[in-house]
């Protein structure tokens, strides 16, 4: 069945990019209502986008949704990833500021609000973006493809960094809440210090610090503490694709590969899928899914066609 939260969260923070206090209130939504956010203003009427391919403004530093207006709110990733990663389906993001908050730069809060507050199923059975056919799109040395994967959604992650704290690394597991918690949430967002100067004086990274950023000098990991996993760099980038990929405003039964990949890849791919009718179909859980390992983990087992490119 889809799902959407047991009772209204509110988180309070500063964005990484143009470290702005704003208040989020994730709220619990109808069934097929997908995710919305809504953006306050104090001198004009709430604005808002849904979480689609078609909402995305920007995808340079971060993923910004908006409407035909313009831009409503940034930094999206990681919140998408907690409701993508939690199987989440439907939930309304109300936000009074431009960017959604940092927090300490992965989805941990996030999860761990969500968790407290509890998820809860909606009279409707969820729906599924079924990949086809492989979908591929390149951007010199990088890539990114989706590919057909009827055991759920199985992510596939590779970078390379001219560091010697980071190289090159590879995530790869089949996505469930299990999964992501564990794996991916706590992964935090990071940066070289080199870079610093030319991101703030263009506007970015305002809000970033040791507590919400990894942060890399010649030397290697500055924070105290150091890192959370030997391999977080990778799987921040990981975390990024699952929010990413919530821009196809399905979960996925797919296979996401990408290597030297970022939110304008992701977003890139999800844009070629959606341009193909014959690449995707919209399937449905059954009534009755017979549950295995992965059935019963991902909520979804031998899917029924409710929509075909042909149709």
């Amino acid at each position: 069945m889809q799902t959407t939260l047991a009772r209204e969260i509110t988180l309070k923070g500063a964005g990484v990019h143009a470290a702005v206090e704003a208040t989020l209130t994730l709220k619990p939504a109808l069934a097929n209502t997908g995710i919305v956010f809504v953006r306050s203003f104090a001198d004009q009427a709430p604005r808002k986008a849904a979480v689609s391919r078609t909402s995305v403004q920007a995808t340079d530093l971060a993923t910004v949704l908006g409407d035909r207006s313009g831009a409503l709110v940034s930094t999206v990733e990681h919140l998408l990833a907690a409701f993508h990663g939690l199987a989440i389906d439907n939930a309304v993001v109300e936000i009074d500021g431009p960017e959604v908050p940092i927090l300490d730069g992965s989805a941990s809060q996030f999860v761990a609000a969500i968790d407290a507050a509890g998820v809860t199923e909606v009279r409707a059975r969820r729906k599924f973006l079924k990949v086809l056919k492989p979908v591929r799109v390149e951007n010199g040395a990088s890539f990114g493809e989706l590919l057909p994967y009827d055991a759920g959604f199985r992510l596939e992650v590779e970078i390379e960094f001219a560091h010697d704290a980071i190289g090159r690394q590879r995530f790869a597991a089949t996505m469930s809440p299990a999964v992501f918690r564990r794996e991916l949430a706590g992964a935090r967002t990071f940066g070289f210090l080199k870079d610093v100067e030319r991101l703030r004086s263009a506007g970015y990274a305002l809000g970033a610090a040791l507590e919400n950023t990894v942060c890399l000098d010649d030397g290697g990991v500055m924070n105290e503490g150091g890192l959370r996993f030997t391999d977080e760099f990778v799987r921040h980038k990981a975390l990024d694709a699952v929010g990413d990929l919530a821009l196809s405003g399905l979960p996925l039964l797919a296979r996401y590969r990408s290597f030297r990949g970022g939110h304008k890849l992701n977003y890139q791919v999800v844009d070629a899928l959606f341009s193909d009718r014959s690449a995707y179909a919209v399937v449905e859980a059954p009534a009755r899914p017979v549950r295995d390992t992965v059935g019963a983990d991902m909520g979804v087992s031998a899917p029924v066609p409710v929509f075909a490119p042909e149709v």
